[in-house]
């Protein structure tokens, strides 16, 4: 497939907002507070490289991979995290799976995951051919942590992340910027 990828108008996206709790040593969006925000069908019908490029020519993260999901909860301490789903679809875990509060999702090809840094994910189900291109802000690179007491420093950082300047998917305007 080549081309540009097509996105949904922003006027028609519907997207998921979720706080969760700090949960035994998986803080989540307790230290910035800013919430897993996730775009439903917010590309249409792409490809891995159209979205690749895309992600590119917005600049504000830098693909890094095409894979799925662990099926581990982890978390990143050292940067924010763009999953954009291009092929198949899942039931996902955000918040720690023994977490009362955590959140479920079963996401698309095409839809968008903004994964704050402390947010603890995981696949639970491949529902089939489940792929991601995951990327970063800047181009950062990612730490793995898994809710260890000896994880206490990295967790210190997440306070000093910075957010994003423009959303990573829709530039100057978007849902990532509609957060507080």
């Amino acid at each position: 497939m080549s081309g540009k990828a097509t996105l949904t108008a922003l006027k028609n996206l519907q997207v998921g907002q979720h706080r969760i709790p700090a949960f035994n040593n998986f803080p989540n969006t307790s230290i910035q507070g800013k919430p897993l925000l996730i775009y439903h069908s917010a590309f249409q019908t792409p490809s891995a490289s159209q979205i690749e490029s895309h992600l590119s020519s917005i600049g504000v993260v830098t693909p890094a991979w095409r894979y799925t999901m662990y099926s581990t909860s982890h978390f990143h301490s050292n940067t924010h995290e763009v999953l954009c789903v291009f092929a198949g679809s899942a039931k996902l875990c955000f918040g720690g799976e023994d977490n009362p509060d955590r959140v479920e999702p079963e996401v698309q090809k095409g839809d968008v995951i903004v994964v704050p840094a402390g947010v603890a994910h995981r696949l639970l189900e491949d529902k089939g051919g489940f792929s991601m291109v995951g990327s970063y802000p800047g181009g950062k690179s990612w730490d793995m942590c898994y809710g260890r007491e000896d994880e206490a420093d990295k967790v210190g950082n997440i306070k000093h992340l910075g957010w994003f300047d423009k959303d990573p998917i829709y530039g100057d305007k978007g849902p990532a910027l509609d957060v507080s």
